[in-house]
C-alpha cells in the first residue's frame, strides 16, 4: 500500500480512541488507542493510513506537531502524594496527575481549572490547580465550570466599556439628512418576551399589484468602527451566547440595549432593505438603503399571534391589525414560494427552559404564524442582500450551506430503510426538494426522528467569502444581514453595504478582501463553540429539572439504539437512557442497519412510543436514567 502521510487534528472519545480530522478536506480517520502514541484530544499531529479493519478509513499518530489543549475543566479527587483531576469533556480521556503541592487547596469533589505542564511518556499528563470554581454538582460551579471550558468571558475588558460609555447618544442633523427619512412610517420590532436587544423591525404596504416589505436592521456598523477596542472584542467573541438564566453578548450592554436596540419611539439609525413583490411573491423591486426609523410598537410573538387569531383586536390601533394582517397573508405567499422550490422546512422539536423563582420548567418551544412571519422576512432580506452585492463582485459574508457528503447520505438512506420508509434516490446527486418530499411523506410519529437525524446528515452552515449556496433553504444567494448585534458576519457586510453606497465599488476589493476570509473563519468557529456550550448548559438545566422527578412516570419515543440500551426523550425533549440490562427478558442483540434491539420476543427500535418512569440521576455522566414501565403504547 502507498504510504499515505496526513497532517490534523485529533477529535477524542471516552472510550479511549481518536478520529483524525484533516487539515486538508477529506475522509476522517479512526485511530484505535493503541496507535496514539501518547497524543491527546486536540492535539494536532502527523499520520500515516493503515490498512485498519472492517469498515472503517484508519490511521496511527506518527508524531505530536503541537499540543492542542493546555488546560482543562473537570473534578478534582485527592491521593495519595497528590491528586488527579477528570476532565469534564470526556473527549479527553486521560485524567491529569497533579502533584503534591500544586493542588492549592483543593479538596476531592471540587470543580477546578487544571493547567496541563507536562506530558511524561506512557504517563498521565501533570498539571496544577489554577483556579477552584466551587463544588462538583453545585449548579453555579457546573455552570461556571462549561463557560471557564469554552473560554467564554462574561466581562468586557475596560477598553471597551470605555469606548461604549463615550458613544455619542444623540443623532446629527446631519447624519439625519444622509439618509432615507421612515421616522412616520408604521414598523414595529417582534420578538421574544424577554428579549431586550431589538435588531430588526418590519414595516408592510399593500401596492396596486403586490406589497412592498420592508426590513430595517440596527446600523452597528455606525457606532462600531473597524479597528477599534469594541470591533475587537466583538471579533474575539463572534456572536452573542445564549442561556436560560444569562446571555454573554457579542456588544457592551450601551449598544445592544440600547444605542442599537430598536425601541418604540426612539429615532434609531438602520439599514433598510425594501422590496416590492408581486402577488405570487416574486421580487419585482428592491433597494438597501441607509435609513433612519421610529418603532412604533415592541410586540412579543404572543400578542402578534393573538391578534392573528382575532382575540383582543380591539385593544389595537386599526392601523397596526391591518398590517399585520398583510403580513399574515404575505408570508402564506412566500412560504408556498420557498416550499416551490424545495424548502426544507426542519421543525425539529425544540426545548425552552423556564425559570421561575429557582424553579426549573422544560416545555417544547412552540412555533406560531407570528414566528414564521419574521423568519420569511428576514430570509427574504437576506436573500435580497446576498444576491445584490453578489453580481457586484464584491468582498463579502455569505452563509453557506452545502450538500450532504455521500457518506453521511448514504447513511441516513440506512436508517430511513431500517425505519421502512419508502423514498426516492437518486443515482447522480441529492437536491433540497428529495429531503423535502421525504419529510411530507414519512409518518406523523416518526416526523421528529426523521427531522433530527436529517439534520444531522447535513453539513454544518458556515461563513465563507464564495457564494456556494444554501442546501437547506434551497437558495442560491444566502447572507445574514438581520443580526449586527449579536452576530459578527452581520456587521461586517453592514460596514462592506455602507462603504459602497457612500463610495461605490473604488478600493473595496482591497480594503476588505483578507479581512473577510479572516473574518469568516472565526465568526463559523465561535458560532460552533456557542452552540456547543449552548447545548451543554441546556443539558444540565434538564438534568435539574428531571432531578425532581425521580419516581414520576412520562410517555416518550425511542430516540436512539445502542447495543447498551435505548434512549428515550420526553415529550418537552428531556432524554434518558433505558440500560439494556434493565430490560425484560434477556439475550438482546443490537441490529445496526435497523436500528432495533431484540431478544426474538421483544424487540425495540427507533420511533416506538414507550411509558418510562424516571429512576435515577447519573451526575458523573449528566444523563438522566429511566426504566420502561409500559411498552408499545
Amino acid at each position: 500500500m502507498k504510504r499515505v502521510v496526513i497532517e490534523g487534528k485529533l477529535q477524542g472519545n471516552a472510550r479511549g480512541y481518536a478520529f483524525l480530522i484533516p487539515t486538508e478536506e477529506g475522509e476522517d480517520y479512526f485511530i484505535p488507542h493503541s496507535d496514539l502514541r501518547g497524543a491527546m484530544h486536540g492535539d494536532y499531529v502527523l499520520a500515516e493510513k493503515t490498512d485498519g479493519t472492517g469498515e472503517r478509513t484508519t490511521a496511527r499518530v506518527l508524531k505530536i506537531l503541537e499540543r492542542g489543549i493546555k488546560e482543562v475543566v473537570g473534578t478534582y479527587y485527592s491521593y495519595r502524594n497528590g491528586g488527579f483531576v477528570t476532565p469534564d469533556d470526556d473527549k479527553y480521556f486521560t485524567d491529569i496527575f497533579v502533584p503534591s503541592g500544586k493542588g492549592v487547596r483543593a479538596k476531592t469533589g471540587d470543580k477546578v481549572v487544571c493547567k496541563i505542564l507536562s506530558y511524561p511518556k506512557k504517563k498521565c499528563p501533570e498539571g496544577l490547580i489554577s483556579k477552584i470554581l466551587g463544588r462538583q454538582f453545585e449548579k453555579n460551579a457546573e455552570l461556571k465550570s462549561i463557560l471557564y471550558s469554552y473560554k467564554l468571558n462574561e466581562r468586557f475588558n475596560e477598553n471597551t466599556l470605555k469606548d461604549a460609555e463615550n458613544l455619542p447618544s444623540k443623532i446629527s442633523s446631519e447624519e439625519i439628512k444622509n439618509r432615507l427619512d421612515l421616522i412616520d412610517d408604521l414598523t414595529f420590532t417582534i420578538d421574544g418576551e424577554t428579549a431586550k436587544d431589538f435588531d430588526d423591525a418590519v414595516s408592510v404596504k399593500r401596492l396596486k399589484d403586490g406589497y412592498r416589505l420592508g426590513v430595517h436592521i440596527a446600523d452597528v456598523s455606525h457606532y462600531v468602527k473597524q479597528g477599534g477596542f469594541i470591533d475587537a472584542e466583538a471579533f474575539n467573541r463572534g456572536t452573542s451566547v445564549y442561556f436560560p438564566e444569562s446571555v454573554i453578548p457579542m456588544l457592551p450592554e450601551r449598544l445592544c440595549n440600547d444605542l442599537c436596540s430598536l425601541k418604540p419611539n426612539e429615532d434609531r439609525l438602520t439599514l433598510s432593505c425594501i422590496v416590492d413583490l408581486d402577488k405570487k411573491g416574486n421580487v419585482i423591486d428592491s433597494q438597501i438603503v441607509a435609513s433612519i426609523i421610529r418603532s412604533k410598537y415592541r410586540l412579543t410573538y404572543r400578542e402578534v399571534q393573538e391578534i392573528l387569531d382575532g382575540n383582543y383586536v380591539s385593544q389595537y390601533p386599526k392601523s397596526l391589525v391591518d398590517s399585520l394582517k398583510i403580513m399574515d397573508e404575505l408570508t402564506d405567499i412566500l412560504i408556498a414560494k420557498r416550499d416551490d422550490k424545495g424548502n426544507i422546512d426542519l421543525d425539529v422539536k425544540e426545548s425552552e427552559i423556564y425559570i421561575n423563582n429557582g424553579d426549573i420548567q422544560v416545555e417544547n418551544r412552540k412555533r406560531l404564524k407570528s414566528h414564521k412571519i419574521i423568519e420569511e422576512f428576514m430570509i427574504l432580506a437576506n436573500t435580497t442582500v446576498a444576491e445584490y452585492f453578489y453580481y457586484l463582485d464584491l468582498p463579502f459574508v455569505y452563509r453557506v450551506h452545502g450538500k450532504p457528503s455521500e457518506d453521511r447520505l448514504q447513511n441516513f438512506y440506512a436508517f430511513l430503510d431500517g425505519l421502512g420508509v419508502t423514498y426516492k434516490r437518486r443515482k447522480d446527486e441529492i437536491f433540497s426538494k428529495d429531503f423535502q418530499t421525504i419529510l411530507k411523506n414519512v409518518d406523523q410519529k416518526i416526523s421528529p426522528l426523521v427531522n433530527r437525524v436529517m439534520l444531522r446528515s447535513m453539513q454544518k452552515a458556515k461563513y465563507t467569502p464564495d457564494c456556494q449556496g444554501h442546501f437547506g433553504l434551497s437558495e442560491k444567494f444566502y447572507c445574514h444581514f438581520t443580526s449586527p448585534i449579536r452576530r459578527y458576519p452581520d456587521l461586517v457586510i453592514h460596514r462592506i453595504i455602507k462603504d459602497f453606497l457612500r463610495n461605490g465599488t473604488e478600493k473595496l476589493e482591497q480594503k476588505y478582501r483578507e479581512f473577510v476570509e479572516e473574518a469568516s473563519i472565526q465568526s463559523s468557529l465561535r458560532e460552533r463553540v456557542a452552540q456547543d456550550a449552548e447545548i451543554d448548559v441546556d443539558k444540565f438545566y434538564k438534568l435539574l429539572y428531571i432531578k425532581d422527578k425521580v419516581g414520576e412516570e412520562f410517555d416518550g419515543v425511542i430516540s436512539g439504539v445502542m447495543n447498551f440500551g435505548i434512549f428515550v426523550e420526553l415529550e418537552n425533549g428531556v432524554e434518558g437512557l433505558v440500560r439494556v440490562e434493565t430490560l425484560r427478558g434477556k439475550g438482546y442483540e443490537y441490529d445496526k442497519n435497523k436500528f432495533s434491539l431484540s431478544n426474538g420476543n421483544i424487540s425495540y427500535k427507533l420511533g416506538q412510543n414507550v411509558r418510562i418512569q424516571v429512576a435515577d440521576i447519573n451526575l458523573n455522566e449528566k444523563r438522566a436514567e429511566f426504566v420502561l414501565i409500559e411498552e408499545n403504547i
